[in-house]
């Protein structure tokens, strides 16, 4: 229930983004805590950074934190000289002392390390495309607006929170000294309870925020429960309040938040998430978090995924594809003892599928038991290679390269990716071609075979006829017959109303036991592969 609620999300979102006044785009970092010309692109309201420990995920969302003025002059705006301060700039006798020790053992000093360092933005904003960059010079940060004259940063209310900081007990250190009775009330709104309320498994009476000039303490009073402040409640229970407080209120923002999982459990996270993104929707908010969570990246689509990593041959922190299933996995360590098959896109997926379909009833293994990732191209496989490698689950893995691949040079990449010492399955869908020809040429082949083709709605003549006014449409096309023949076959789809993943499961499933077919030499290694597993 909840992903099919998130997927109506995701639709929603993608639909309001062009709409969205305010909208950060892109952030460029150079010469930031060891981060070299990273850019890092934003296609989503709603963007997890993901990514191994000292990859950058933090510094990324303080650098946000600086893209925008803060439109009240009392509140103030995030500027880099607070969200990456160093020694340097300081004039206590700790900071000289500091200093004076980089110098007399050769270091390179931290105020010559900045110079040079920049933080640039691309923004879509109520005046149009524009962009701005921080660059540090011998006297700080200053603005450059790329010879813009009379430009100015765009105005746009931050927020920036580290979930971790605000679980923090000494975060209660300080101990205020007026009277409890005396401290000033103010209630909780109806819209900041019901965002909790959507998350926990219980129900608050009432919530109220106790202040003065020192320090602010939640109350909260359980429907049939107890009363007690935030002194005495769960983490997870007084993070989720604190940020409800804070953020549903907030129209059109950027919403910053570390480590968004800090002290949640995975059922809670996932529910946070989506609150989030229905928090977005409603508020026109465009909200960056970083996670090391499965469960957070799995409540965004791949193109709300942002994964940093460090590049094993330069040690450059650079972005990841986005992935998903196997080497999104792979990453955040979701073994599972699943078949592990990596293919290039959905048309190779539905072969695959048709192929399981028939063979998996005969071995007795269920569906479960299988797991195809996809969504990439044959170029990133020796890459993907490596990342599996990395984690361990090289050996575990299938890869499955389309038939026009075959005689390349792909298979050597991805067997040096993976080194010399694993013998890994590489294997090639059937024909020499794009699999949509292969496909197109089975459909031709099943009238001579008088081949049950109802599973595709439709009947032998009216399917040859359909084909023939295809062929004859696209016979003098220009391109390239691998890009003809998934134009043929698009068009195809459409006429017959079903997916393209589809209509090649139907046609691996229609081809899988004729034994003269092209697709048996991919049918026995695969059912070669599935009773080596089980056994």
């Amino acid at each position: 229930m909840i992903e099919k609620r998130l997927e109506k999300l995701w639709d929603n979102l993608r639909g309001k983004k062009p709409h969205l006044p305010h909208f950060l785009s892109e952030i460029r970092l150079d010469g930031i805590r060891g981060l070299n010309d990273l850019r890092v692109r934003l296609d989503y309201p709603v963007s997890v950074i993901a990514g191994g420990n000292a990859t950058g995920k933090s510094t990324v969302l303080c650098a946000a934190a600086t893209a925008y003025r803060s439109p009240d002059r009392q509140v103030g705006s995030f500027r880099p000289n607070t969200l990456f301060s160093d020694y340097s700039q300081g004039t206590s006798k700790e900071a000289k002392r500091v200093k004076r020790r980089t110098v007399d053992f050769g270091y390179l000093g931290q105020e010559e390390a900045w110079q040079g360092a920049a933080i640039q933005f691309a923004y879509v904003t109520p005046d149009g495309v524009r962009s701005m960059q921080w660059q540090r010079s011998k006297k700080g940060w200053n603005r450059d607006y790329f010879g813009r004259e009379n430009a100015r940063q765009p105005e746009r209310q931050v927020y920036l929170r580290t979930l971790s900081n605000i679980n923090n007990p000494l975060r209660f250190s300080i101990k205020t000294s007026t009277p409890i009775s005396e401290l000033e009330e103010t209630p909780l709104t109806a819209s900041q309870i019901e965002f909790v309320h959507q998350i926990l498994p219980f129900k608050y009476s009432e919530v109220v925020n106790l202040s003065d000039s020192k320090q602010n303490i939640l109350f909260a009073v359980q429907e049939r429960g107890p009363a007690y402040s935030e002194l005495h409640m769960a983490a997870g229970e007084r993070a989720l309040l604190l940020l409800s407080k804070e953020i549903t209120q907030l129209e059109g923002a950027l919403v910053l938040i570390d480590e968004v999982e800090a002290g949640l459990h995975p059922w809670v996270q996932q529910l946070l998430m989506l609150h989030l993104q229905q928090l977005s929707l409603r508020n026109d908010l465009q909200i960056i978090v970083t996670s090391h969570s499965p469960v957070v990246l799995d409540s965004v689509p791949p193109n709300g995924r942002i994964f940093l990593d460090r590049d094993d041959v330069s040690g450059e922190v650079v972005v990841r594809p986005a992935y998903r299933d196997l080497i999104q996995n792979a990453l955040y360590g979701r073994s599972s003892e699943a078949i592990k098959l990596l293919c290039e896109d959905e048309i190779a997926e539905g072969i695959l599928k048709g192929i399981f379909d028939f063979l998996l009833p005969q071995e007795r293994i269920k569906w479960e038991s299988v797991q195809i990732g996809r969504d990439t191209g044959a170029s990133e496989f020796p890459t993907h290679a490596r990342v599996l490698k990395k984690f361990g689950q090289i050996q575990d893995t299938v890869f499955i390269l389309d038939g026009d691949q075959r005689g390349s040079k792909i298979e050597s990449s991805i067997q040096n990716a993976a080194g010399t010492d694993i013998n890994i399955p590489i294997l090639f869908l059937p024909g020499n071609e794009a699999p949509e020809s292969w496909v197109w040429e089975r459909l031709r082949y099943s009238f001579d075979l008088d081949l049950d083709v109802s599973q595709l709605g439709t009947n032998p003549s009216d399917l040859s006829n359909l084909m023939n006014q295809l062929d004859a449409l696209y016979d003098s096309a220009s391109d390239s017959a691998s890009e003809i023949a998934k134009s043929k076959f698009r068009r195809l789809s459409e006429s017959l109303h079903r997916e393209g993943s589809e209509i090649c499961r139907i046609v691996a499933r229609l081809e899988v036991d004729q034994t003269e077919s092209d697709l048996q030499p991919l049918v026995d290694e695969l059912r070669g592969i599935l009773r080596q597993w089980r056994g």
